[in-house]
């Protein structure tokens, strides 16, 4: 990438300066031209007797330089340093536009290379408001993901300020868009697009394409919940539902809004998260977690047979498929991912 950056960059200084070189001959011409016809002869014509030299119009001698012995030696001077640059310029001009479009072409090729080797990642259909907090987020907790969107003036506003995330332009209720976002390599899927029957209808292909991908739609009317997780959608969300329920919050507990704003917003990225137990683990204590690992905090666990165990010791015997909500950052999931990982 840099070495097209750096040949693109090259590209543009030579279009600036061809285009500097033709202003610098078209001044000396004017200049030359209104000291040669004196006064009479109006700064138009001067210009217009350079374009014409430079253009070779060939419609006369607008300013007539005859009166001078080398008047019309200046004009051929004009005429083959004027044609030189002009087609200079046209030449710069011309690989200008063929370098854009090979570099644009070539950031896509490379793009789509990148994404054809992730596993394990994220896809967010959609980078709205809403899809472009959901690809933050992601981004913030360590977690790699892959936007898509159908217009590419919605992906360059996120770009501005995600230069280096990876990106697909394409409808992403379609199923070889969704191929080429990786789709059968993915761990899970955003249908975050503005509208309801379209969110469907992503979750519909995502999980015909892959019944083990975990697809999490947004949904604005109500009565379309049922119908999206009816399509493959394994969870729903309501921005205007939950909001209502975040308003109240912030009313009646406001504390606790508080501690939870701090944990998504504070720079250390600190969350709470999942964390599935391996077969590998079974009857071992939860100490086996803390190992190495200073940076994660257990606050639950969730058992099949017993439900929520809260602020479990550290001599509980965890079982395979147990559920762990974890207090971490980044670091500290990586560790717990490696460790189960690693007990597999």
């Amino acid at each position: 990438m840099r070495g097209i950056d750096a040949h693109e960059s090259h590209v543009k200084r030579n279009l600036i300066f061809s285009f500097a070189a033709l202003t610098l001959v078209w001044l000396i011409g004017t200049f030359g031209y209104r000291i040669l016809g004196g006064p009479h002869y109006s700064w138009m014509d001067c210009f217009y007797m350079t374009f014409i030299t430079i253009a070779t119009i060939g419609y006369g001698e607008v300013v007539d330089v005859t009166r001078y012995e080398y008047g019309r030696l200046f004009t051929v001077f004009i005429g083959i340093s004027g044609i030189g640059v002009l087609g200079y310029v046209l030449s710069t001009v011309t690989a200008f536009m063929l370098e854009s479009d090979l570099n644009e072409f070539r950031r896509r090729k490379k793009m789509i290379q990148r994404i054809a080797q992730l596993k394990n990642h994220y896809i967010v259909c959609g980078i709205g408001l809403v899809g472009s907090n959901v690809a933050h987020e992601l981004i913030s907790t360590g977690r790699t993901c892959v936007v898509v969107d159908s217009e590419m003036e919605t992906i360059q506003r996120y770009l501005d300020s995600h230069p280096g995330q990876l990106y697909l332009l394409g409808d992403a209720t379609d199923n070889d868009v969704l191929l080429a976002a990786g789709v059968m390599r993915a761990r899970g899927v955003f249908a975050v697009a503005h509208d309801d029957s379209q969110n469907l209808v992503i979750s519909l292909s995502a999980k015909q394409l892959n019944a083990n991908l975990r697809v999490v739609a947004r949904c604005h009317d109500m009565k379309n919940v049922e119908k999206t997780r009816r399509a493959g959608a394994d969870e729903i969300v309501s921005p205007d539902y939950t909001g209502g329920l975040r308003i109240v919050s912030a009313m009646v507990r406001p504390n606790v809004v508080s501690f939870l704003d701090d944990m998504v917003k504070s720079d250390e990225s600190v969350r709470m998260e999942e964390i599935i137990i391996p077969a590998a683990l079974s009857e071992k204590p939860l100490a086996v977690l803390y190992h190495g690992n200073k940076d994660c905090l257990v606050l639950a666990i969730r058992n099949s047979v017993n439900g929520w165990l809260f602020n479990p010791p550290s001599q509980h015997i965890v079982q395979g498929g147990d559920v762990l909500m974890v207090m971490t950052g980044p670091d500290g999931r990586a560790r717990l991912e490696q460790l189960m990982q690693g007990a597999g």
